[in-house]
């Protein structure tokens, strides 16, 4: 089973059969919609006129990308600094694997050597790396051994926390009220 988000069918088709569209949504989920993150891919495809590898994006010219990711609408709320955490994490994947973003989880021997890779992209926190390791294992099926345990509470299988959990509109729904559930509990202890 993919990914299946409300969103236009072919930017879900981009994420399906794209690695590093994937990983680009993912890096871009932060401060804005779901649908807007895992979208921008498909929109930066667009706007290139072609499917970019991350050799092309980490050696673009940062202005040029940072112009690409600001025209209207905007790829992200904050696009200065998304345009250049996509270039950071592009270049992490030519260094340590050949600029292939498969090759960040084909090869990991466990979930936590999974885990400890995501975690080393820029803008990875734990939270957002298990996210990512339960999105792979339950739309992607990735699943070195212990990856259920790797993503914690993203990794159950019947959860629904995450983009990780998305099917269809219904399971948006319960992902939705598990975080704002989340949100406003943590404002409640706050005090």
């Amino acid at each position: 089973m993919t990914l299946s988000l409300p969103i236009d069918p072919e930017a879900n088709r981009l994420l399906e059969r794209s690695p590093l569209a994937l990983l680009t949504g993912m890096v871009l989920d932060q401060q804005i919609p779901l649908e807007k993150a895992f979208t921008s891919p498909y929109v930066l495809v667009q706007r290139l006129g072609h499917e970019p590898d991350a050799r092309e994006l980490a050696g673009y010219d940062p202005e040029a990308l940072v112009e690409i990711f600001a025209r209207p609408p905007a790829l992200h709320r904050f696009p200065k600094a998304m345009a250049a955490r996509v270039q950071q994490v592009c270049q992490v994947l030519v260094d340590r694997y050949d600029g292939d973003a498969a090759r960040l989880w084909s090869d990991a021997a466990d979930g936590r050597e999974l885990l400890r890779r995501i975690g080393e992209l820029p803008g990875f926190g734990k939270q957002k790396a298990q996210i990512f390791v339960a999105l792979l294992g339950k739309r992607y099926d990735v699943h070195p051994d212990g990856w259920r345990e790797a993503a914690g509470g993203y990794g159950e299988p019947d959860a629904y926390r995450s983009v990780a959990d998305i099917t269809d509109p219904e399971s948006l729904r319960r992902v939705r009220e598990f975080k704002q559930a989340a949100k406003a509990a943590a404002r409640a202890a706050k005090g």
